[in-house]
C-alpha cells in the first residue's frame, strides 16, 4: 500500500516516485514484486532477491561482483541502511513498509532541493522535471550523472516515464505535449 497521493504531496510527487522506482529497480522486477518496495540489490527479473517482512530494512549485504562493490540497498527506492537509519529516526518511520519508504524518498527529495521542482513541474513545465533529476542524481545511481559508475538510464526515458505515471494521477490535458 502506498502513501496516498494527497499525502504525498500530489500527482507530481507520485509520478516523479514512479519514474524513480522505474530507474532504479526497472518494470520487469516491479511486476514481479511488491511494486518494488520488498526488492533487495542485486535482484534481477528473473532471479528476484525479496525480502519477507516490513519491519526493518532488511540490511543483506549483498556483493556485486561485476561493479566491485557490496551493498545493502533494499525496497522501492534501493535504500542504503546508512540512509534509511537517520531517516527513519528523524522522520519518525516506525518499519519499512511502502508508505514510509515513500516518506522517506520524500524526504530526501526535499533535502537535495529536487521537491520544489517536482512540485513545479507538470504537463506544461518538463524542465523542471529534467533539473529535479539533475537534483536528485547525487543520491540514486541509476539517474544520469550520477556517476556511481552503475547503470544510468537516459533522461529521454526518465521523462518519458515520468509522463506516463503522471498520466495515471493526472490525465494529460487535450492538446498538450510534454517536453523535456
Amino acid at each position: 500500500m502506498r502513501l496516498p497521493v494527497q499525502e504525498a504531496g500530489g500527482a507530481n510527487v507520485c509520478a516523479f516516485l514512479d519514474m524513480l522506482a522505474q530507474s532504479e529497480i526497472g518494470a520487469q522486477l516491479l511486476a514481479k514484486s511488491d511494486e518494488g518496495y520488498n526488492v533487495i540489490v542485486g535482484s534481477t527479473p528473473s532471479n528476484p532477491h525479496l525480502v519477507a517482512s516490513y519491519v526493518d530494512h532488511p540490511r543483506q549485504l549483498i556483493s556485486l561482483g561485476s561493479l566491485g562493490i557490496k551493498s545493502d540497498a533494499a525496497g522501492r527506492y534501493q535504500f542504503l541502511s546508512t540512509t534509511w537509519d537517520p531517516l527513519a529516526r528523524r522522520l519518525g518511520l516506525g518499519d519499512f513498509s511502502p508508505p514510509n519508504q515513500d516518506r522517506a524518498a520524500i524526504e530526501l527529495l526535499r533535502e537535495c532541493g529536487a521537491l520544489p521542482h517536482v512540485l513545479a513541474g507538470g504537463w506544461l513545465a518538463a524542465n523542471e522535471i529534467t533539473t529535479a533529476i539533475a537534483r536528485a542524481a547525487p543520491i540514486w545511481a541509476s539517474l544520469p550523472g550520477a556517476g556511481y559508475g552503475q547503470h544510468e538510464n537516459r533522461l529521454t526515458d526518465l521523462l518519458t516515464e515520468f509522463a506516463r505515471a503522471l498520466d495515471v494521477y493526472a490525465p494529460r490535458p487535450a492538446g498538450v505535449e510534454f517536453i523535456g
